[in-house]
């Protein structure tokens, strides 16, 4: 039983329809591993007992009678504290919102429930979900799976904290500018950010409206895929017959290579020779517009986060880690006609980038340039927290800005992902190429 924490979701979920695995002694293992983990309070911030129990019971009985509802029928993930849950506390991070508690599940629960999936809780983040690190004094800073005194990336850290200690099969987070991604990065695991719009956002406490979006952190592509499917209520992409022979990986030359720490460079540039060797055409091209697009990209999001949080922020200010107020506040100052014109500008900027990448399978990258960071020092060191956190976001935030499909994978190397930018609503495309550079890669 102890090895089921490390199987993929996938795995567990064939175990279930052979008749192997128990979808009740799975969920009770799981919840056993949860309350045991010595940073169990770090990782979850409400574990769902009765739920996730009850859930499983149906699931096994599905399995009994042969009616499962999906290939991941009865497998327990966790989900980030910004999902709503009826009658279960969902606060995002935030004191702003102790004791809130939903009438009803978000639209993705309710359609990862109707797949069979088993909620195991709620995992903690950073405060309203803005920040890369996951560093949060206010609720619990998520541990780095590889140094429990460094931050496990954010937003959402817990999400990726409760896969890589093995206390889920999979976890669903939120990635605005990287919140996906940079704590799958960190934790060796792969995450799967989607096009803007694709996951519905109803019952999901909002960062910024206009780059939200909703995707997992797991162990493997095929579990993306078939969580994917499962979050959207959907078929899950054929992953079969993939291959790295001849597709075109373009290397982003812009912006993202700048400042990159020597263990992150070094891994990419490992795993760029592997991809290489599968048979993989690599080019290095620049696309000036990006500059753009980060210079804008500051007033955006401020303004979208401030719209939205302004009332209960300036409320009680008192109540938020001073680094997460300072940056929602910076929306105050952006004007209407600021805000418009740079949609306006970045909108251009995204129809540029599709026509001059549409050669390219996909765009590749470090997933981020930096590694975790020791957790103390952020609270300790004000300007090293603001520097750490503007490049722990830099990367990911490339695919935010320019609204496509992006993948994060582990390199081999700890904590050092590489990243793929595929294409405005072109996930299928993306998981076909990147379980082909995930053998690549292995």
């Amino acid at each position: 039983m102890q090895d089921w924490r490390w199987m993929t979701a996938a795995d567990l979920g064939r175990g279930i329809g052979a008749g192997t695995i128990d979808p009740g002694a799975l969920t009770d293992m799981f919840l056993a591993a949860i309350d045991a983990h010595e940073h169990r309070d770090r990782i979850f911030a409400r574990v769902t007992h009765d739920r996730a129990r009850a859930e499983a019971a149906a699931a096994a009985e599905r399995a009994r009678s042969g009616m499962r509802r999906g290939p991941l029928d009865g497998v327990p993930i966790s989900w980030k504290d910004l999902f709503d849950t009826a009658g279960i506390g969902t606060e995002a991070g935030t004191a702003l919102m102790a004791g809130r508690v939903p009438d009803c599940d978000a639209a993705v629960l309710q359609a990862a429930t109707a797949a069979g999936l088993v909620c195991l809780g709620k995992t903690h983040m950073s405060e309203i979900a803005f920040s890369g690190l996951g560093l949060n004094p206010i609720t619990a800073t998520a541990p780095c799976v590889h140094d429990a005194d460094a931050v496990a990336g954010g937003s959402s850290s817990g999400a990726a904290a409760s896969v890589a200690f093995g206390l889920a099969a999979a976890g669903i987070g939120t990635d605005t500018g990287g919140s996906v991604r940079i704590p799958s990065a960190w934790n060796d695991l792969v995450g799967l950010k989607t096009t803007h719009g694709r996951l519905s956002l109803d019952g999901v406490v909002p960062l910024c409206l206009t780059f939200d979006s909703v995707g997992p952190l797991c162990r493997t592509i095929e579990d993306a895929t078939l969580l994917l499917a499962a979050l959207e209520g959907g078929k899950a992409a054929d992953l079969a017959g993939n291959t790295l022979q001849g597709m075109r990986l373009m290397v982003l030359d812009t912006i993202v290579p700048d400042d990159v720490r020597d263990v992150p460079r070094d891994a990419f540039a490992s795993a760029v020779k592997r991809l290489k060797g599968a048979g993989a055409v690599i080019e290095h091209r620049y696309f000036s517009q990006l500059f753009d697009a980060f210079n804008v990209a500051g007033n955006l999001y401020a303004a979208d986060s401030y719209g939205w949080w302004r009332d209960l922020v300036e409320a009680h200010p008192e109540k938020m880690f001073p680094q997460i107020l300072e940056r929602v506040r910076g929306g105050k100052t952006v004007s209407g006609p600021d805000y418009v014109a740079g949609w306006n500008l970045l909108r251009d900027i995204r129809r540029q980038y599709a026509a001059e990448t549409a050669q390219f399978d996909a765009v590749i990258m470090p997933t981020a340039p930096i590694m975790p960071p020791n957790a103390q020092r952020l609270l300790d060191d004000d300007a090293y927290y603001k520097s750490e956190n503007l490049l722990a976001l830099r990367n990911t935030r490339v695919a935010n800005l320019l609204d496509v499909a992006s993948i994060t994978l582990p390199t081999g190397a700890p904590s050092c992902g590489i990243m793929f930018n595929g294409r405005n609503g072109g996930e299928a495309a993306l998981l076909r190429l990147c379980a082909a550079a995930e053998r690549a890669l292995a």
